[in-house]
């Protein structure tokens, strides 16, 4: 592998999970992301309230990611082997932190509207 493509990425996460949970995935984040944004147009300010308890459920969503990737891949944080597992795993972890994030705010204002 002499290039990293975005072919090269998507056959490599299809091949990690599985292409019916990555596709499914990616649906799910496109669609937390549309509705995201829906939010945010709507409402025409962020909720410090709803982005505090957002804030709140980010250290749960990192632990979930990375619990999830290590099921998935059948691995164990003892399989870890050098630095670059460790930039993965914190990579997983900020993404499911964030992606929780998004979540939690966005489904206080859609149930919750001002």
């Amino acid at each position: 592998m002499k290039e990293l493509t975005v072919e090269t990425m998507i056959a490599v996460f299809e091949e990690i999970f599985g292409t019916g949970l990555f596709w499914l995935m990616i649906g799910a984040a496109a669609l937390v992301t549309i509705a995201y944004l829906y939010v945010l147009v709507r409402d025409r300010a962020i909720s410090m309230r709803k982005f505090l308890v957002a804030q709140l459920a980010m250290p749960f969503g990192a632990v979930a990611a990375v619990a999830f990737v290590l099921h998935i891949t059948h691995s164990n944080l003892q399989d870890i082997g050098g630095p670059i597992d460790v930039i993965v795993l914190f990579g997983v972890a900020l993404a499911g932190a964030v992606g929780t994030a998004i979540l939690i705010y966005t489904m206080q204002s859609l149930l919750h509207r001002p």
